[in-house]
Formats: C-alpha cells, structure tokens, sequence
C-alpha cells in the first residue's frame, strides 16, 4: 500500500488501470464461507498471466460465455442450467457471491461453469485468447453514480475494444443496467467501437435467455427502468446463448 494515498488511488497504482470495484469487507455466511472453500478447488481457476485452454478446463469444445460481474450468482447458474450445451466463465471479486455461485453450482450439479476470482480487467487482458469467446454478459455493473467517479465505470472505450477483441466473429456482447445516465454511456462507447454492431435500434428488448432479477422485477412495478444493450462482433452470426 502507497504511503498517504487513499486505498482505492493505491489500488490503481499497483493494478495499473483504474479499477472499477472496491473491494469491501462484506459479511460471509457460513453457508458461503464453506461452499466458496468446498467448490472452489473443482470449480474454480486462479488467475495467471497466461492464456487458459478451455477445452482442457471444460474438457470438452462448446460455445463460452464469460461473465463479468455475476453478483450472488442467481442469473449465472439459471443460464447455464437451461443451457448445458454452452460453458460459462464467471469472473467476480467478491468472496460472498463466489460463495453463493459455488453454492448453487453443488445444488444444481452444474458441469458448465467455473469461476475466477480476480480483476476482470487483467482476466480479459492475459488469461483470455483473442477471439475464443461466443459471448460475454455484463450484467448490473457498478453504476459509479456520482460524476466525479464516472472514471470507475467499467464501460470505457478501452475495455470495449479489450472485449471485442475476446469476441469472436458474430459473438455477442451482452449489458444490461438500470441507471439511465450509464445505459446512455454503454450505447455511445460501444457504438463507437469499430468492431461491434448494434443489434437493435439503441436499447434492446430483454433476451429471453437472461432471467429478471428479483430487484430488477421490483423496480419495474415501482416504474424504474432497466436498458439491455446487445451488440455483435462484425462477422458471421452464431447462436445465442
């Protein structure tokens, strides 16, 4: 830790990009605490400043999907159980939704999805190969909503290009958020990436694949909005997830 700087400053010096987290002592439940130290060992990839070989992680050649950001872990396994032909990577920070990922991919015998818990940025920049990826989803991202943390957003122009770089040709990017100021950011940033094409005319209607949480269900009945944005990598289309 840097001498004088507040934590989040040093932080980003060492990373050596800002980082769009903080990483909080939240409270661990016993349930997650014991299933994030169970699973973990089956599930879930350190990080390393190399390529992964998916096929050998998953044995088995399928379409990926990453995910950055999964929270408690609800949506994540719900996609990859409805569809096992698919193989989901989930990167998150912190330790109790890692849990309580791990603890519904036991529940539901999950064998198509793993997780890496570390900075999504530098997972995207060394561990996942240039054009290996058939999707990702950015689903709920930190809002950042004071302007003078804008800078800590996630979407910016140059993790836009890293993603479509992950992308193969037709792959899909997939956000979704419930602020207005930053889904307007997510449309200008991604629309000005050269490698991406909107797949609707702005906003698109919510993909059938990605279930409501129970806070965006919420939310719509007390009349808030929430914006999915899909984009794909210009090339020949592939399926959804």
């Amino acid at each position: 830790m840097s001498a004088g700087l507040p934590d989040s400053v040093a932080n980003d010096r060492a990373a050596g990009h800002i980082r769009s987290f903080v990483l909080r002592q939240g409270r661990v439940s016993k349930a997650q605490r014991r299933y994030h130290e169970t699973m973990m060992a089956r599930v879930g990839i350190p990080y390393a400043p190399s390529p992964l070989d998916f096929d050998a992680v998953f044995g088995r050649r399928a379409p990926r999907v990453l995910e950055i950001g999964f929270g408690m872990g609800e949506t994540s396994a719900a996609i990859a159980e409805a569809n096992p032909q698919n193989d989901y990577i989930g990167v998150e920070v912190h330790t109790p939704g890692v849990g309580g990922l791990c603890k519904l991919i036991a529940e539901k015998d999950l064998r198509n999805q793993r997780i890496i818990q570390h900075d999504a940025v530098e997972v995207l920049r060394d561990m996942i190969p240039a054009q290996s990826l058939d999707g990702i989803h950015i689903f709920f991202p930190d809002p950042w909503p004071k302007a003078r943390h804008h800078k800590r957003r996630l979407i910016q122009p140059p993790f836009a290009a890293l993603l479509a770089s992950r992308l193969k040709a037709g792959g899909y990017l997939h956000l979704a958020t419930d602020w207005e100021d930053y889904a307007e950011q997510m449309l200008a940033v991604l629309s000005a990436e050269p490698s991406l094409r909107n797949t609707a005319d702005g906003y698109a209607p919510r993909p059938g694949y990605r279930p409501p949480t129970r806070f965006e269900r919420r939310g719509l009945r007390l009349g808030h909005g929430v914006w999915d944005l899909v984009f794909r990598h210009q090339g020949s289309d592939v399926g959804d997830p």
